[in-house]
């Protein structure tokens, strides 16, 4: 579909370019946004306050004080009308997972549901190569595509109302990373010492959109020691690169 302009508001704009959740327009709204960035750094895009990438489109929040939605709106449509989308280095994650337990709890019924056991569903969850479409919902709080078909599951009908941080679920099909803990009805198969949300850290949120993951499973004493790592600030996972 050719690129549409919502307005969101007095003060912010929502350019959408796709109706389907798929990593090729995920990508593209990523090097929109990457065009959008360069040309406020440059100067040549004034009164731009914020940009949010998301699965399908970017909004865009901006001072009306200093550049007109009109305006603003025009130049987003010329800048996704320039194709820049090209093979690129990607970030890949590997984060371990301690699956089951206590904050994996949903791990055994998810099994038993699909016909599985828990033994063959970790290969299946732990076997994949996810994309981090976009971050959302709570700081740093990843969304993640390309999930096994078996595995999409609809959420829980009640939430709970506490989940913790590093809790690795499903919720549909996506995936999903907890940044902090909180109420969530997403189904839960485990649980990673990796901070993916810091904010004494110079870059806060550990994953951007556009990055993949892999989870690897790690026993339960291999967690308690990457935990105390990260408790104690040290980054316990780095990204490889990998091409496009």
């Amino acid at each position: 579909m050719p690129p549409r302009l919502l307005p969101c508001g007095d003060s912010a704009l929502t350019i959408q370019i796709g109706e389907t959740i798929d990593a090729e327009c995920n990508a593209r709204i990523i090097a929109l946004a990457a065009e959008v960035e360069a040309a406020v750094r440059a100067g040549a895009l004034e009164g731009v306050q914020d940009i949010v990438p998301t699965y399908r489109s970017l909004l865009v929040c901006y001072d009306p004080e200093r550049i007109r939605g009109a305006e603003l709106g025009s130049r987003l449509l010329a800048l996704a009308g320039q194709p820049r989308v090209t093979a690129q280095a990607r970030r890949l994650w590997r984060v371990p997972c301690l699956y089951g337990g206590e904050v994996g709890q949903d791990l055994e019924e998810m099994a038993h549901m699909k016909g599985l056991t828990p033994e063959e569903l970790i290969a299946l969850h732990s076997g994949a190569d996810y994309r981090v479409y976009m971050i959302g919902f709570a700081p740093g709080f990843a969304y993640l595509g390309g999930q096994p078909e078996i595995l999409h599951t609809p959420r829980l009908p009640k939430p709970r109302q506490n989940i913790p941080r590093g809790a690795i679920g499903i919720g549909g099909q996506q995936g999903n990373i907890n940044s902090v803990a909180g109420p969530s009805g997403w189904r839960f198969l485990g649980w990673t010492p990796v901070r993916s949300f810091d904010a004494s850290r110079p870059e806060p949120f550990l994953f951007r959109a556009g990055d993949h993951v892999r989870f690897h499973p790690v026993a339960p004493d291999e967690a308690r020691a990457l935990e105390a790592r990260s408790a104690a600030g040290e980054m316990i996972v780095t990204p490889e690169e990998i091409r496009a």
